[in-house]
């Protein structure tokens, strides 16, 4: 099998399993399950900051949120340390079904574990890999998600969303910084007035 249609493979199986969320998004006027739909801006988002993206990458990036609906946040209570350790729940599941899905499709074991340790980012700001998709994951949410994530969140103070946008910013490496200005401009005025005010610390 080549490496192409391994590849290819590996990337349909992905999709194949992040359609049968119940969850829907509205992309365009069509209607798509949502982690399918997530999966299709990482991988968008990854090709707008990386030109050739390993192959690595683009299975990670389409794997971020496998099957993410089959773990429910609710199952984990309140509170940020409850949050915490259902991202991490979720990071160790995405890492296992994308290593299994890899292994089906005829990657060699190294290259599996080498996208398991992507996705649970435990090496974040060691690992360019995992740094590069935690630039994608970042534009996708201030692209699709930060004004939805604003408006279902309405007793968060200001001060609470001013430590949002700054940790989201602090986990972006320069690269990252750059096309987050460039999409800025496309914020709703009061998501473009909290990021400038955010950042305004940082000058």
């Amino acid at each position: 099998m080549t490496q192409h249609t391994k590849l290819t493979q590996a990337l349909e199986a992905i999709d194949r399993a992040n359609r049968a969320d119940p969850n829907i998004e509205q992309v365009e006027g069509a209607s798509l399950p949502k982690e399918y739909a997530y999966s299709l801006h990482m991988t968008r988002w990854l090709f707008a900051l990386e030109a050739e993206p390993s192959e690595r990458m683009q299975i990670a990036c389409r794997a971020q949120h496998i099957e993410r609906w089959t773990i429910p946040r609710k199952d984990f209570g309140e509170g940020r340390k409850n949050y915490y350790q259902w991202r991490q729940a979720c990071g160790r599941m995405h890492g296992r079904r994308a290593a299994e899905i890899m292994a089906e499709c005829g990657y060699p074991q190294e290259e599996c574990e080498r996208v398991e340790t992507i996705l649970t980012k435990r090496e974040l700001r060691n690992d360019p890999d995992t740094q590069l998709l935690e630039d994608v994951a970042c534009m996708v949410f201030l692209e699709r998600y930060f004004a939805q994530f604003y408006e279902e969140n309405p007793d968060y103070d200001k001060d609470k969303w001013l430590t949002i946008v700054r940790r989201t910013w602090a986990k972006m490496t320069p690269r990252g910084h750059e096309a987050a200005l460039q999409l800025a401009g496309n914020l709703p005025p009061h998501l473009l007035a909290l990021l400038q005010e955010a950042l305004s610390e940082n000058e």
